[in-house]
């Protein structure tokens, strides 16, 4: 299986300093700083990075149980939303929400909630996440005949 890697740079002081972080496909390179980790400051940060791993982790995940289960998905949209909070001296990752809307013909809602929460549960980056708590919103479009 391939290795994946990417790189920081970080330049002075926590909340002076800045930095920039670098997939290494080189399809995306961009700042970050403390302002933009913890405040509301310009660039990227570690937890929007994640956010972006557990959302096309998980749309793929569902996809593939999807297709296992004899259903063709036509489309699957997440989001995810990581919380990143105060506890003692530092900081930690607390929770990811992952928001789904989907469409996928002839599935009934109890089947497609059974797919997505096995998904949530299985998908490569939610194990990543084990400490973390997960929480999934799912819809269902409903499609014309």
């Amino acid at each position: 299986m391939p290795e994946r890697k990417s790189e920081a740079i970080w330049n002075g002081g926590l909340k002076n300093g800045k930095g920039t972080v670098k997939l290494g496909s080189g399809i995306f390179q961009g700042p970050y700083s403390f302002q933009s980790r913890f405040e509301q400051g310009q660039g990227t940060n570690p937890e929007e990075l994640i956010a972006a791993a557990h959302a096309g982790c998980f749309s793929m995940a569902l996809s593939m149980l999807l297709e296992q289960a004899g259903y063709k998905p036509e489309q699957i949209k997440t989001t995810a939303n990581v919380h990143i909070e105060k506890s003692g001296d530092g900081f930690r990752i607390t929770k990811s929400e992952l928001e789904c809307d989907a469409q996928v013909p002839g599935i009934n809602d109890t089947e497609f909630q059974k797919q997505a929460d096995a998904a949530k549960k299985n998908c490569p980056v939610s194990q990543a996440l084990g400490g973390v708590q997960i929480t999934l919103k799912t819809r269902l479009a409903t499609l014309k005949a």
